[in-house]
């Protein structure tokens, strides 16, 4: 048997670190003070998105918050290993901010005449997680 293991298999798994905003959202901290709080945070970024979607704002504010927590989201899945494709699977918890902000991105995308990057959003969430998907877009 090779030492190199399933070469067709694809990159494994993404699994994030526990996201400290997680617990400071739980306890009652709004959204933005959560950001403020945790800049880098996608779970933070994601809330105060989908805060900003149950408020009505206009969807350029949720395009810019979920553009925000996305490139966060980025960053944070490089520095864990991330390749730049790969399974980031919903079931693992701290994956969520980023597949939140993902679609919260793509929905945006879409209110606001943006189809290309609709198209490329949701397609990325399909490939990193096909339960996500169907969860987050349907």
């Amino acid at each position: 048997m090779s030492s190199f293991g399933d070469l067709m298999a694809g990159p494994p798994p993404t699994h994030l670190p526990a996201d400290p905003a997680t617990d400071a959202l739980s306890s009652g901290t709004s959204p933005v003070d959560a950001v403020r709080a945790f800049p880098a945070s996608p779970v933070a970024w994601a809330a105060l998105a989908s805060e900003a979607v149950a408020s009505e704002l206009d969807p350029v504010t949720v395009y810019a918050y979920a553009r925000v927590g996305y490139h966060r989201s980025l960053d944070l899945l490089r520095r864990n290993g991330w390749k730049g494709h790969g399974p980031v699977p919903w079931e693992h918890e701290p994956n969520r901010g980023f597949l939140v902000c993902l679609s919260l991105l793509a929905k945006a995308a879409r209110a606001i005449g943006e189809t290309d990057e609709w198209e490329r959003c949701s397609e990325f969430l399909r490939d990193s997680s096909p339960t996500a998907h169907a969860e987050l877009l349907g």
